[in-house]
């Protein structure tokens, strides 16, 4: 198996994690946690297969993460009750999962020939759209649209870096590794250190 079908099915079994913990948030049943684990788990890498044009959609093609998708509902729907704060392992477990899924969005990208500008928006579609889906339909509001929340904005860095790589001789696997730490090292960081955008600010009309 070539490195990204397991960034896929790494970034689809920890985000679907993510999905699973905002559904016990949330007192769903069975079927409502494989719902939101489901939607989490492959909203932003099918979004990135249909906009780019491949043959089939990731999952489609591969029916395995969907087990993937049902083991981590079942699990979390029996073990969620042990969990002291459940919204902070949804924050650190979607961090980790926005630093696989990023690298695996960009990979797919690079494959296709991509250009740049293309390649960092499917990164940030197959890193962002899942957990954006969760958050709208469990009624939450999106991590992606807090105010000042370093979200989106370390996709892009994670992208970015992995399309700078290349150009100082880091072949191979490396730009895709270094986009997952670059991704990882702001969302963690933002969550650590409380690091926040700048946000707009209204002025009060003269006169």
């Amino acid at each position: 198996m070539t490195i990204l079908p397991l960034l896929d099915f790494a970034a689809v079994f920890i985000f679907a994690l993510t999905g699973a913990l905002v559904a016990s948030r949330a007192q769903l049943d069975l079927i409502g946690f494989s719902v939101l684990a489901g939607l989490t788990g492959v909203g932003g890498g099918s979004m990135r297969d249909v906009l780019l044009g491949r043959d089939t959609v990731f999952w489609i093609a591969e029916p395995t993460y969907l087990v993937v998708i049902g083991a981590a509902a079942v699990f979390i729907f029996f073990t969620a009750h042990l969990v002291e704060s459940r919204h902070h392992w949804v924050l650190w477990l979607d961090a980790a999962a926005l630093a696989v899924a990023v690298p695996a969005g960009v990979g797919v990208a690079l494959a296709l020939d991509a250009p740049p500008p293309i390649v960092i928006v499917m990164g940030v579609i197959t890193g962002c759209a899942g957990g954006l889906m969760r958050d709208v339909v469990a009624n939450e509001v999106p991590l992606l649209l807090k105010q000042g929340e370093i979200y989106a904005t370390a996709a892009v860095a994670g992208a970015i870096a992995a399309l700078i790589m290349p150009e100082v001789e880091l072949g191979g696997f490396g730009p895709l590794a270094v986009c997952g730490i670059v991704t990882f090292a702001l969302r963690g960081g933002s969550l650590m250190f409380g690091w926040k955008l700048p946000v707009y600010r209204a002025r009060p009309p003269r006169g």
